[in-house]
């Protein structure tokens, strides 16, 4: 196994990427309008940085890139309570250098403007349901992590299987509530930006469904396919 410094450079690094990503495609959407960028666009920025991002560093440190995806793991003991701390430091620390440079490198204007790709609710969405949407979204996003990376049977796909998940569900998800997933993407930039509204929806509703993800498929669906393979 790496050493736990290169575990903890690769989530940092991971989470970098989709923070920079996914905030700078954010911007730009919301600074150039002619860009093309729509939310298609921004859903497969998403998908791709994180597809990659798992796939080049699921050798080293599993490629979790996501507090939740971290403490869904700890919930069913695949990882011990100390790697998860620091991983989930490692991840903060990612996505704060990854917004911070697209506040650096971006016109101040339209990163203001975008305010640096800070999730927002739905004018019309209450705090509960959408904690909610983020739940049955990073449920999805959990189910393929245990399906095509965690379980002993799953297809060699790399990150991607993982990485598909993000255009369904910012598809759904991000109008309403920025189809998050991740407390780290909207950790990253509301520190360095300083908006900080509704953040509790961006870390109990990733959390649970990544927790309840993870309760059924170790508990319930690999343990039934492991029993029907006489394991």
């Amino acid at each position: 196994m790496p050493s736990l410094r290169s575990r903890l450079v690769a989530e940092g690094f991971g989470t970098f990427g989709l923070a920079f990503i996914g905030c700078a495609v954010v911007v730009v959407n919301g600074g150039f309008p002619n860009s093309g960028v729509g939310l298609i666009g921004i859903a497969l920025a998403h998908a791709l940085v994180l597809a990659v991002a798992i796939t080049a560093t699921m050798n080293i440190s599993g490629g979790h890139i996501n507090p939740a995806v971290t403490i869904g793991l700890l919930s069913v003991g695949r990882v011990t309570l100390s790697t998860a701390i620091a991983y989930i430091i490692a991840q903060l620390a990612g996505a704060v250098l990854g917004a911070f440079l697209v506040q650096a490198l971006f016109p101040a204007e339209i990163v203001q403007q975008a305010m640096l790709g800070v999730p927002s609710l739905a004018g019309n969405l209450s705090v509960g349901n959408a904690i909610g949407i983020e739940i049955v979204l990073t449920f999805f996003l959990m189910a393929a992590v245990f399906g095509t990376a965690v379980s002993p049977t799953a297809p060699k796909v790399g990150g991607f299987g993982i990485g598909l998940v993000l255009v369904f569900d910012i598809l759904v998800g991000g109008p309403l509530t920025g189809g998050v997933m991740n407390p780290s993407r909207a950790f990253g930039p509301a520190l360095v930006g300083r908006h900080w509204d509704h953040q509790i929806v961006w870390w109990v509703g990733p959390i649970v469904g990544a927790v309840l993800a993870a309760q059924l498929w170790e508990r319930v669906i690999m343990k039934t396919v492991d029993e029907g393979s006489g394991r």
